[in-house]
């Protein structure tokens, strides 16, 4: 993360502990930090979040934002890594959102990093009523304006907020839809295309989900349906067919970012038992319907996708692209100035190779490899060139008919 967001998240710790102290109806403690005793009482809420929702995933759908103590929890810990990862991911996004819906927004983490990152309309979307009641004491508390609205996908007839939207954000929601089995998969499809309804032309849908292999293997899986229905993925995919990380059930996908973590974040996550040195999640960025794909830079580009997977003599990664998900390795013999960054590449970097042999699952690059990063992680692709409109058809002669015979 930037220091540019390392920045904005740190203003916002001081109002998450002052709004969490007066729900608490215990307004007294050091500004922007928690007592000792404070620490191990939201420790033990974050633990019971975690074991909830990254393990044991019982708390998945139910309405543990309606419970004091766990949403006080999520808005300590949950909140801040929420913001990060929607500030990086925001960072992707081809044009600034001015519009925004935040749907199963909570307390409102991803509704503030898109206000933060330039959006000037925002609207949080939640069911739970305490939730959303936060998200709006924590704009008085920072001087924002926020729309806030009662929204519960799973009613029936459930309505999606007026008005159409230049974004629309959905963090660490559709996991929690539907069910845990395969049998959530279309109705979580469905509900994105009628969500991709309320999108501007040239806008954006942001589904942002754990890292976890099942929920990012599952949102894999909503990705191909909208692919097969004919939606184009902004980012991070730049390959246009089936998800070839799902060939292997061993495979999943997803980013991963160093942040400066905040001292609150730090101590609640030592408390709980559990290490956080850095931001993962998986994400998608889908086009309205009749938009299509991002035209890439020319070149052979790949996005890195794995971690740095060094062995003796030799770096290697695992990297997708528009011709698929394949392995990129070099011998440390053939390091030079021209591709020595190929040597230094974070999960989510872009880059440009050449001279690259085909060997095993991939790709060997040469002596005379060239690398060039395209898109650092959290950064967009640059488009490429317009595709050039196909020639129409030569005009057919017409079939000549035949004399009708008196």
């Amino acid at each position: 993360m930037s220091n540019a967001y390392s920045k904005d998240l740190e203003r916002w710790l001081p109002r998450l502990i002052a709004v969490w102290r007066a729900s608490r109806g215990k307004g007294d403690g050091p500004e922007g930090r928690l007592t000792p005793q404070e620490v191990k009482e939201v420790g033990a809420g974050v633990k019971q979040l975690s074991l909830g929702l990254t393990r044991e995933r019982q708390l998945a759908g139910a309405r543990y934002m309606d419970d004091p103590r766990l949403l006080g929890a999520y808005l300590l810990f949950y909140w801040p890594v929420s913001y990060a990862q929607a500030r990086q991911v925001l960072g992707e996004l081809p044009n600034r959102p001015r519009h925004v819906l935040d749907l199963g927004s909570g307390p409102g983490p991803v509704a503030f990093a898109a206000m933060d990152a330039g959006a000037s309309e925002v609207t949080a979307a939640d069911r739970s009523k305490p939730a959303l009641a936060l998200a709006l004491k924590l704009a008085t508390e920072a001087g924002e304006a926020l729309a806030t609205r009662e929204w519960d996908p799973l009613k029936k007839n459930a309505q999606l907020p007026d008005g159409q939207f230049d974004l629309i954000t959905m963090g660490h929601v559709v996991n929690e839809l539907y069910g845990a089995t395969d049998e959530a998969l279309k109705p979580r499809a469905a509900l994105l295309e009628a969500i991709l309804t309320k999108v501007k032309k040239g806008g954006s849908l942001l589904v942002m989900e754990p890292a976890l292999r099942e929920t990012s293997r599952n949102l894999l899986k909503v990705r191909d349906l909208l692919v097969e229905r004919g939606y184009g993925i902004r980012a991070p995919c730049m390959y246009r067919g089936p998800c070839p990380a799902l060939v292997k059930e061993t495979d999943w996908c997803h980013a991963e970012r160093a942040w400066p973590m905040p001292r609150v974040v730090e101590e609640l996550a030592r408390t709980a038992g559990f290490h956080k040195e850095s931001l993962k999640m998986s994400y998608l960025v889908v086009a309205p319907k009749g938009e299509a794909w991002p035209e890439p830079p020319p070149g052979r580009l790949f996005r890195i996708v794995s971690e740095s997977l060094e062995g003796k003599g030799r770096q290697r990664y695992i990297g997708c692209g528009p011709e698929g998900r394949v392995g990129l390795a070099m011998q440390e013999r053939h390091r030079a100035e021209k591709n020595e960054r190929f040597f230094h590449l974070q999960r989510g970097d872009v880059i440009e190779v050449t001279d690259l042999e085909t060997k095993g699952d991939g790709f060997a690059l040469g002596e005379n490899a060239e690398v060039r990063i395209v898109a650092q992680a959290g950064r967009g692709v640059p488009p490429g060139p317009p595709k050039a409109p196909e020639a129409p058809a030569a005009p057919q002669a017409p079939t000549p008919v035949p004399p009708v015979k008196p």
